[in-house]
């Protein structure tokens, strides 16, 4: 087998690719060998067909979509690795038509293939560390955050609902006089005020108590996901059948302990939760600087990025959301219902962030080429110790994890070391 790769337009070449006529044969014969057990002839036990009669009852061609099923895929594959290129989308085959047996069989595969970047300056770059002061009002809203989180539910009775509040709710919604589908629910427990549901929706309940219903009319948002809804007037038939407001706890020592048992007052408590926010903050500060640098070498790169690693992106990243919302017990077909979003609108919405991505880790890879950034098996037996004591397995249980290969890890060590080359390699003013 012989391969040609020719550099075209952009990112886009073709790669020529010609498989002799023995290989061809054997593909055929491979076909064969799986098409006669899937057929049925009178006088022969399924799959003890002869060849030839095979050949002479429907002809060789009949085996020809088969032999290219089993052919190409292995062939582009050492195309590939012969011309050490790196495609980022599956290829156009063009040429099959070609096929035949005891011939040589040449085809063409179209194939969009990862960009080279033109580096601008990433060394020397300036940058500012950020400031790792605490304030006490910040400390007092983190206790007031654990105040709300050891919050209790107390049924209001006879009272008013007011923001904050949780009413449990059925409800129905209706175009004109007709319901229509997904407007329904019951038992649903509603904070007031968390925008949980169709803007306009939640502030009309305030000031209703348990027992007493109202007709909510909202206009759905234009962009609405569900086209016979958007931009329409909806009412919504409502019942309030449960009202609960947050009662917090005490603020003093025992409540410190409850939420820290190693402090032993309120003060106490403060002075830990300083101490822990600074630590946090200068976290924050070096992970802040290393984006910066980062995105400031992305920024003076040349680089054109192929549509195909875009969209491969923006899906990888509306996976990670929905796996996200599955955690917190939604899916993505209710976060469409309740954002007025589609698939398509935040495919768009995720757009800027993928692209932003894909051409950090461009630069970033080749920088580490341009400086010869290279992972070690120490790096690797490094980072392999550290996850096992992060997630209680063993290196061999991440290894298998991570399926058998330490690419992945050793892709992203040769990423961190590349991130710690611009850090020592800039400008940073406190």
């Amino acid at each position: 087998m012989s391969a040609k790769w020719e550099k075209q337009e952009g990112n886009i070449g073709t790669l020529t690719i010609e498989v002799p006529a023995e290989e061809v044969n054997k593909a055929i014969d491979k076909a064969f060998a799986k098409v006669v057990k899937e057929i049925n002839v009178p006088g022969f036990r399924k799959g003890k067909m002869p060849r030839p009669m095979f050949e002479k009852r429907f002809g060789v061609e009949a085996l020809y979509q088969d032999a290219l099923e089993i052919l190409v895929p292995d062939a582009y594959s050492n195309a590939i690795d012969e011309t050490g290129i790196t495609p980022v989308d599956y290829p156009e085959i063009d040429g099959t038509e070609n096929f035949a047996k005891g011939e040589n069989f040449t085809f063409i595969a179209k194939v969009t293939v990862k960009p080279e970047p033109k580096l601008g300056d990433y060394k020397g770059l300036e940058v500012k560390k950020s400031e790792t002061v605490v304030t006490d009002e910040e400390v007092e809203a983190q206790i007031e955050e654990q105040l709300a989180r050891k919050a209790e539910l107390e049924i209001k009775e006879d009272e008013a609902i007011v923001t904050g509040d949780t009413a449990t709710i059925d409800f129905e919604g209706f175009l004109g006089e007709e319901a229509f589908e997904g407007g329904k629910g019951e038992d649903y427990a509603l904070e007031i005020g968390s925008g949980s549901f169709i803007p306009g929706f939640e502030e009309q309940l305030v000031g209703l108590k348990a027992g007493e219903s109202k007709d909510v009319v909202v206009t759905f948002p234009e962009e609405y996901h569900a086209e016979e809804l958007a931009g329409k007037e909806a009412t919504f038939k409502v019942a309030v059948k449960e009202v609960k407001t947050k009662v917090l706890p005490e603020l003093n020592d025992e409540f410190a302990k409850e939420i820290d048992p190693e402090v032993e007052s309120l003060e106490a408590l403060r002075a830990k939760i300083k101490e822990q926010t600074v630590e946090q903050k200068k976290a924050d500060a070096e992970s802040t600087l290393r984006d910066e640098l980062v995105e400031k070498a992305a920024e003076n790169a040349e680089v054109e990025i192929p549509e195909s690693m875009t969209h491969n992106e923006i899906h990888r990243m509306i996976e990670e959301f929905g796996q996200r919302l599955q955690m917190q017990g939604m899916t993505l077909d209710l976060y469409y219902q309740f954002s007025g979003q589609d698939e398509h609108a935040l495919h768009e919405q995720m757009r800027p962030e993928a692209e932003s991505r894909v051409r950090v880790s461009l630069v970033l890879e080749a920088i580490a080429k341009a400086e010869n950034i290279e992972v070690t098996e120490e790096d690797v037996k490094a980072e392999l110790e550290k996850m096992s004591g992060q997630f209680g397995m063993t290196a061999d249980q991440i290894l298998a994890a991570l399926g058998g290969t330490t690419e992945i890890l050793e892709n992203d060590i040769r990423t961190q070391k590349t991130v710690e080359f611009l850090v020592e390699n800039a400008k940073i003013t406190e």
